[in-house]
């Protein structure tokens, strides 16, 4: 080897050695910083698991929701504990609580305006029986809009930066969180009869179809007749029963409405409504009636009402459109 390559081989030597402890000094800070993120959680206020919670308010730039257990150890909304609220949503606020980890703590923070806590994004608040109660106020996002600035426990002295998941789910609406009513299993099985009521155009009320299955004594399937005529091929009434098969109520709209969010919802005068006869396994026979208002301003969906529950949900168009089609012309 020559004096030249010699003296190659020592500057390469000599330049991986600098990046090698270059390397080491920032894994080292990393590292440092942290066990420093995880301890900062630790000294300003433990986060409890999501079990010991018994109490939580969840503030947005919209709503603040105040959430309890009560003595049966059921969540409830606390300005309507008989709201039908879904029993795995505040678990799952409280779970996006307990697991958060700082991605940063800024020990010297600028004013709390430079990360919009003057005017938050989201806060909670959280309690139990025998654990610190614990509070964070969100300000607004990181220049990657995936994280978010946040205080502790009112302390301003020291910001923390975690992922968006718990900021993400304190914008989730009430009735986002409504358990929505499950429609019974309508197959050709065990329907009876489907009886569709149309709009209503000023004194003359619409077309009202009547379809009646009929079934030979051993069972097997059914043969739908309307207005005495065996319809059971048409293409309408196919599309109506595989539809039915599939109802499901998309989301909860209006809870308790008042007589004006009912009007403006078209349940003044409802585009259609619907009454079916079917039998449970048990051989008994029920009635489910669908009550049919406007679509919404985007036109997706349909609004509806399940027999005396006032409450308004929304149906998917693709679960509407044979029943709104016998509402408008009937069986043609």
């Amino acid at each position: 080897m020559t004096w030249k390559e010699r003296r190659t081989v020592t500057i390469l030597s000599i330049i991986l050695a600098v990046l090698a402890a270059a390397l080491l000094v920032v894994l080292g800070i990393r590292y440092r910083e942290h066990r420093a993120a995880d301890g900062a959680v630790q000294q300003t206020g433990a986060i409890a698991p999501a079990a010991a919670y018994t109490a939580v308010t969840c503030s947005n730039s919209t709503a603040t929701l105040s959430f309890s257990l009560d003595e049966t150890g059921r969540w409830i909304w606390s300005d309507d504990p008989d709201f039908p609220l879904r029993q795995d949503a505040v678990p799952a606020i409280l779970e996006a609580l307990a697991a958060l980890t700082p991605q940063q703590v800024l020990s010297d923070p600028e004013d709390p305006e430079t990360y919009g806590l003057d005017d938050p994004t989201a806060s909670i608040t959280a309690s139990g029986e025998g654990v610190a109660e614990i509070s964070l106020v969100f300000g607004k996002a990181t220049t990657d809009g995936k994280s978010y600035y946040a205080v502790m426990n009112g302390d301003e002295s020291v910001l923390y930066i975690f992922d968006g998941a718990l900021q993400t789910a304190l914008q989730t609406p009430i009735y986002d969180m409504c358990d929505l009513p499950d429609l019974p299993g309508l197959t050709e099985a065990n329907l009876s009869s489907v009886v569709i009521q149309g709009t209503p155009a000023g004194e003359t009320p619409g077309p009202v179809t009547m379809l009646n299955a009929q079934r030979a004594e051993g069972g097997g399937d059914a043969a739908w007749r309307c207005d005495g005529v065996n319809v059971t091929d048409n293409p309408t009434v196919q599309a109506l029963l595989e539809d039915l098969e599939n109802w499901m109520l998309a989301r909860c709209v209006d809870y308790r409405p008042s007589d004006e969010a009912a009007d403006i919802c078209g349940f003044s005068a409802p585009d259609a409504s619907v009454t079916i006869t079917y039998s449970t396994e048990g051989g008994t026979d029920q009635t489910l009636v669908l009550t049919v208002g406007k679509a919404p301003a985007d036109g997706e969906g349909r609004y509806v009402r399940v027999g005396e529950d006032t409450t308004i949900y929304l149906m998917e168009t693709a679960l509407m459109d044979p029943l709104m089609r016998l509402a408008a012309n009937g069986l043609e």
